[in-house]
């Protein structure tokens, strides 16, 4: 699948034969490229290599590390600093203090401007800022430049979200700075503006890139920015400034503002064929699964990160999310290990909770993954299920255990020779069932990461409705997402009658939503934050009835194996798998014949649960060393400190409050402003 910046990379290699490498012309950085401004094909080109600043380096795991962390390096540190991943980071450990020489002191405020061309916040801002201030002085027309002003404001108001989301209110520079001003000049010298200031810039680059922007890409173009999706990233941002991170006194009118962005992206969007994905008019758990590797004129992809399977150096851009998360079993690297916290988290199939007596289905513990969500068989793979690649329809994935000896406390030998993964349940969602496994064709993948798909627009308007006390209308948008799901309706409701007409259940039930349809899209971190539920001391996991992180384990599944008559199996053969002698220990796990009353596969996995499967709850996935390591939140965290290294490099900037400035001084700087 070539995208839009394998296109633009293309674009300026054909402009090779008569001009320098583009990016090394972009090594001067205190002037300016008077035939970037010139010629269109150029300054499309110019446009592209930001769209490339922004996007994870050849091979990323899209899904779980499209998050910026130090320095706009990508990494899977927000996605572990949640419950949908265990593992230490420098955001969920003890720490002696809170400090700003410290690790959890991010740096991605950014580095003082230099000469280098560093992918960093301040140099992606001003290669941003430089195409704003000359592209309309060098004779292009207005029809060229608008669509490629409206990506550069676009890409300005992106920036500057993902600082505000960290640190509430920074610099506001819109214009290109030099890097080396001469000595007394100290014009570079811009002090953090209010959160305030931030946001209503923000939202003024986005409106300016929704007034130039086309509401539509030809194919050829397709994944480049629209007007819809500014203001869907308006939504999202005034979504933020409207949730209790920002807002304590959960001012209303920060609500309906949020409404009116997110209802107007709604409307834009719909008007050019943006809409939930569905199989031909079709609204199900198939839909829900295609929509990942529908390429071109998806109409899920709001906002995507585009990639290519292409393995040809310069233009390559895939995506390693397959090679993550696929087993070893099969050539995967095995590496994404979903946690028993988010399994939990999906609803039966009629949408109430695993465990509500109110459900039609009762919840087996045992067979967890009997009658759930339809989602739910897409997101993950667990043990005996079936998860497809080339040539291989009817792949299961096995994740049993047993032991060797009797007295082994827990199951120490695996079906998966070749590795297991963490958690004993793998990742399937956004992989592509016609994925050739063949030696490395898994890293390959040209599968894209959508950043904001429709379905966020619509609880993002769910969720801001009911901050703006239109409850019907909130309660309405998240069954238009459990419906394409395919969860069944028979309450009227998909399942959440009971939250009718009750702010904070239905606030419950939107963060619940967003847990599910998001799960593993870089969304859960950010939700936690800014409704203030990594802990309790906000209150609002009493008021949301969530249960907070801090101070718990993210945990996994054993499922070991018994004999038939229940007692624990012991050997060192596979026990469902035939020897070479033609013998099997118990019964074979894919028999050509099936005992009576089972009559195809689905059945016979559920036997296999029933007579020779027991479930253990995995408790070795976070760190077993301390042995009583528990997940750590410091409120710190709602808003970060800068760094030493920065304030070091600016000491003229304001330290947030809570942390301490160079001289150990409480900050100064009130992001809630």
């Amino acid at each position: 699948m070539k995208k839009t910046l394998a296109i633009s990379l293309l674009a300026l290699a054909a402009l090779g034969s008569c001009k320098k490498d583009f990016l090394e012309e972009k090594r001067d950085l205190t002037g300016m490229n008077e035939e970037v401004y010139k010629d269109p094909l150029m300054a499309k080109a110019y446009t592209g290599y930001i769209y490339g600043l922004f996007q994870p380096a050849d091979n990323a795991a899209a899904m779980t590390v499209y998050q910026t962390n130090n320095n706009g390096a990508f990494s899977d540190l927000y996605t572990k600093t949640t419950d949908e991943m265990a593992g230490q980071t420098d955001l969920n450990r003890e720490w002696p203090l809170i400090a700003i020489n410290q690790t959890h002191a991010l740096q991605y405020f950014g580095q003082p401007m230099s000469s280098s061309i560093a992918n960093n916040v301040w140099t992606r801002m001003r290669q941003i800022n430089l195409f704003l201030d000359e592209i309309d002085k060098h004779g292009l027309a207005a029809e060229v430049t608008a669509p490629l002003k409206g990506e550069m404001y676009f890409w300005r108001a992106y920036q500057y979200f993902e600082l505000l989301k960290l640190y509430g209110g920074v610099p506001l520079i819109l214009t290109a700075q030099n890097p080396s001003p001469p000595d007394g000049d100290n014009s570079n010298q811009v002090q953090r503006s209010s959160s305030a200031a931030t946001v209503a810039q923000i939202e003024a680059d986005l409106d300016l890139a929704a007034s130039l922007l086309p509401g539509r890409r030809p194919d050829v173009d397709w994944g480049r920015l629209t007007s819809g999706a500014a203001l869907a990233l308006k939504g999202r941002v005034l979504l933020t400034w409207a949730s209790p991170l920002f807002n304590r006194n959960d001012e209303r009118a920060r609500w309906q503002k949020a409404y009116d962005a997110n209802l107007a992206a709604k409307t834009r969007l719909e008007a050019n064929g943006f809409g939930l994905y569905t199989n031909g008019g079709t609204a199900n758990a198939q839909a829900w699964e295609n929509m990942w590797t529908h390429a071109v004129n998806n109409p899920e992809g709001v906002f995507i990160v585009g990639f290519n399977s292409i393995q040809t150096e310069n233009v390559k851009r895939n995506n390693g999310h397959e090679q993550a998360a696929r087993s070893k079993q099969i050539l995967g690297a095995g590496s994404i290990s979903p946690t028993k916290q988010v399994v939990d988290a999906f609803p039966m199939k009629d949408g109430k909770l695993p465990g509500d007596p109110t459900s039609a289905y009762t919840y087996d513990a045992k067979k967890f993954y009997k009658n759930r969500d339809p989602r739910f068989y897409k997101t993950f793979a667990y043990n005996g299920s079936l998860w497809p690649y080339s040539g291989a329809a009817n792949f299961r994935q096995w994740t049993y255990y047993w032991s060797t000896t009797a007295t082994a406390a827990t199951p120490n030998k695996s079906t998966e020779v070749a590795g297991a993964n963490g958690t004993g349940i793998y990742l399937r969602k956004a992989t592509n069932p016609n994925a050739s496994n063949a030696p490395g064709t898994f890293a390959f993948s040209g599968t894209d990461y959508m950043d904001l798909r429709f379905a966020e627009v619509i609880l993002n308007l769910a969720e801001s409705a009911i901050g703006a006390d239109k409850l019907g209308e909130g309660l309405t948008n998240i069954g238009l997402v459990r419906q394409r799901a395919g969860i069944e309706n028979l309450d009227g409701a998909y399942g959440l009658n009971a939250a009718a007409g009750n702010r904070d259940r239905l606030f419950e039930a939107v963060i619940n939503e967003r847990k599910v349809e998001f799960a593993y899209e870089n969304k859960r971190f950010w939700d936690l934050r800014r409704w203030l539920l990594f802990n309790n001391d906000f209150g609002t996991c009493t008021r949301l009835n969530q249960k907070p992180i801090q101070g718990t384990r993210r945990t996994g599944y054993w499922v070991y194996v018994k004999n038939t008559n229940g007692t624990k199996y012991v050997g060192n053969d596979d026990p469902l798998m035939r020897r070479t002698n033609g013998t099997i220990p118990i019964v074979e796990r894919e028999p050509g014949t099936f005992p009576p009353g089972v009559s195809n596969m689905e059945q016979y996995v559920d036997y296999l649960y029933d007579n020779h499967f027991e479930i253990l709850e995995r408790d070795n996935v976070d760190p077993t060393n301390p042995v009583n390591w528990k997940f750590t939140w410091y409120n710190q965290y709602y808003f970060f400190g800068l760094h030493q290294a920065i304030l070091g490099a600016s000491p003229y900037l304001q330290q947030t409050k809570l942390w301490p400035d160079l001289n150990g001084a409480q900050g100064t700087f009130d992001p809630l402003q």
